[in-house]
């Protein structure tokens, strides 16, 4: 009889065990599930209709801007793409990702645009800079000096002539950027920010 009482016991116990570990395990899990939730809903995702507005990286808080440097990717991401078609933007992915979150756009948006324009700065007009034909039409030329000038004059240019006034898609700011195009702009616009998913 005593045997079957100590069986009984340890049966129990076991069970008892199981269960708590099982109830944990589920805790835990459910736990899990809602930090990914909340992650995941503060993740801006990749929306054709909305993609440049809002910012896709770090967050910010007051005045206190989260660096490029921090730990994302996407310095990395960029300078992937740059090397794979040896352009000159390479040492500029800093820049680049510092300029996107400090006018709150996608990082990808410049990138994307000089691929279109000129193969990442492959095509340009001498001297001038510009990979990304702004401010080029018909005999006008617009140059910089560096990377470093058009880069920033591009981004500042995009956030107050394009996106602050709703411009957010790329057919959206083909319209205005190249109004010639018959769709072929935005399209490749749009398969280079997929690119640098």
């Amino acid at each position: 009889m005593m045997k079957k009482i100590v069986l009984f016991l340890l049966l129990f116990i076991s069970l008892v065990i199981i269960n708590f570990l099982l109830s944990s395990k589920i805790t835990f899990s459910a736990k899990k599930n809602n930090q990914i939730k909340k992650i995941l809903s503060e993740i801006s995702v990749y929306n054709p209709e909305e993609q440049f507005s809002t910012l896709s990286g770090p967050a910010s808080s007051g005045s206190y801007r989260a660096s490029a440097n921090l730990a994302d990717n996407r310095v990395a991401n960029l300078k992937n793409f740059f090397r794979k078609y040896n352009s000159p933007l390479f040492d500029y992915a800093d820049l680049i990702v510092n300029l996107s979150d400090k006018y709150h756009f996608d990082y990808r948006l410049l990138p994307a645009i000089a691929m279109q324009e000129s193969n990442l700065c492959k095509y340009i007009p001498e001297d001038s800079h510009n990979c990304w034909g702004w401010g080029i039409y018909g005999n006008t030329v617009t140059k910089f000096d560096s990377y470093d000038e058009a880069i920033t004059a591009v981004a500042k240019g995009l956030k107050e002539q394009y996106l602050d006034k709703g411009l957010i898609t790329a057919s959206a700011i083909m319209e205005k950027y190249t109004p010639s195009s018959p769709g072929s702009w935005q399209k490749g616009v749009n398969t280079f920010l997929r690119m640098l998913e």
